[in-house]
């Protein structure tokens, strides 16, 4: 078994929708950045790549390249999913925690963790997703946008064609 650790955060942007986790928040502001901004597909993406030694999500879909403008990040997840697989690994579970003052995690939390879940070819059970505020200090406390850390536990695929998901 290995664990990697993800990372990620983005300013908000209001002239774009808010994704986290492929979920839409109509009430909050959207994220910036070169594919849809879903800051914790990204973190999560980074934290499984990292745990198999495999690189980090840049490193497999350049920014600036133009393949990924745009791109759903949930997609990206799960090419990266099939990458570690390929490399003879599994996802065994994934912890989440999301930074900001808004949107509010907590109410949606569930509905993440399935969305996280499906893409990871996990059980809804091995997925952890929260949040919590950060009482109003620093960039995050004031609003201007939010983060993400990830931690996933990864293991040796004992078979090609064994049945993974929820």
């Amino acid at each position: 078994m290995r664990v990697g650790f993800g990372y990620d955060s983005h300013r908000f942007d209001p002239s774009r929708p808010c994704i986290l986790a492929g979920i839409r928040f109509p009430d909050a502001p959207g994220l910036s950045g070169f594919s849809d901004g879903d800051a914790i597909a990204h973190a999560v993406t980074d934290a499984i790549l990292g745990a198999a030694a495999m690189g980090d999500i840049g490193g497999h879909f350049p920014p600036g390249d133009e393949r990924w403008r745009g791109a759903d990040s949930m997609d990206l997840l799960r090419r990266s999913v099939a990458l570690i697989r390929e490399g003879g690994w599994v996802v065994g579970n994934v912890d989440v925690t999301v930074i900001c003052e808004q949107p509010r995690i907590g109410p949606r939390a569930d509905e993440l963790r399935a969305s996280l879940a499906g893409s990871l070819e996990v059980p809804v059970t091995s997925v952890s997703v929260k949040g919590k505020t950060n009482e109003r200090m620093g960039w995050e406390g004031a609003g201007h946008g939010l983060a993400v850390h990830a931690v996933a536990l990864v293991q040796r695929n004992s078979g090609p064609d064994e049945p993974r998901g929820p």
